[in-house]
């Protein structure tokens, strides 16, 4: 994809936080960024105005408000700004067409995004067409313009491997180029169980597979890795087999991570487009921000 980062902003501070992470994301991509307002969706937080025309002005001042920050921080980065009447669903799943990456905010552990609520967050996530990113309120690994300090242990990508066949590439590319633009390291993490429910994170800490299995999974993922290094020979790899239910294990491997990617089937159907619970996990508590990509 070669179009927009695009990042749906609503005034609340998780809105605020995803759009200064969007903007180091576009900046670092070279890409330009979108910010979308749609004023006929407004979060729980935010003070409804009581006409149509003073929620278009409110969003427009917005709008202005956060590219003026944006841009005195990153003077060469492309910015455009959209203010819509649309639902933010729609909105966003239609920008997401053209769109390299679409960027959400959330409003933390324990919840869903601020800037769609609930289950339509979610059904942005499960539906669209690129990668899309959810990045928590006051995460202390981005800069969001406060002048609070960066927290500066974050030093990995993390992506998760549930299949080692082709379904695995659009996210190992997502990870490894993420990597090499951040100069991280990537902790790429296959559980031996099947993707399922929490267990308690710090019960994964000396979960470890028996000896013959591990081998012959550090195998199936080595072999799937080579290209991927070969692509990318300035990242560092770590691989990570590990026993336990597979939303446990990416959780604690994920305790230092600056971002995590996990992946999704592409939805034959308008009817289908449920996350799975690993995804529901990361995105309720894991502590960094959260790709989903697509794939086949």
């Amino acid at each position: 994809m070669t179009g927009p980062v695009v990042v749906g902003i609503d005034g609340s501070p998780a809105g605020t936080t995803a759009a200064w992470w969007a903007a180091r994301e576009a900046a670092s991509r070279r890409r330009p960024l979108l910010l979308l307002h749609s004023w006929s969706t407004q979060p729980l937080d935010v003070p409804l105005a009581h006409e149509a025309l003073g929620k278009q002005q409110n969003g427009g001042r917005l709008l202005q408000r956060t590219e003026t920050e944006l841009l005195h921080h990153y003077p060469g980065l492309v910015l455009t700004t959209e203010l819509t009447s649309t639902p933010a669903t729609e909105a966003l799943l239609d920008l997401g067409g053209l769109a390299e990456l679409l960027v959400l905010g959330s409003r933390g552990h324990g919840s869903t995004a601020s800037f769609l609520l609930g289950s339509t967050s979610l059904y942005v996530l499960g539906r669209a067409r690129c990668p899309a990113v959810v990045v928590r309120a006051g995460d202390p690994a981005v800069e969001d313009g406060s002048g609070r300090p960066v927290a500066a242990d974050r030093g990995e990508v993390v992506v998760g491997v549930k299949e080692t066949g082709r379904a695995a590439d659009p996210l190992l590319e997502f990870a490894f180029a993420a990597a090499d633009r951040r100069r991280a390291r990537v902790r790429v993490v296959r559980a031996l169980q099947s993707f399922g429910t929490v267990a308690p994170v710090h019960a994964m800490a000396a979960g470890h597979a028996d000896s013959h299995h591990e081998a012959e999974e550090h195998a199936r993922l080595a072999a799937v890795l080579a290209p991927w290094r070969e692509k990318f020979p300035h990242v560092r790899v770590v691989e990570q087999v590990a026993a336990g239910p597979a939303a446990a294990v990416l959780l604690y491997a994920a305790e230092r991570s600056e971002l995590t990617v996990l992946g999704r089937r592409r939805n034959p159907s308008h009817l289908t487009w449920r996350l799975g619970p690993v995804a529901h996990a990361a995105l309720h508590h894991m502590p960094c921000p959260v790709a989903v990509v697509p794939h086949d």
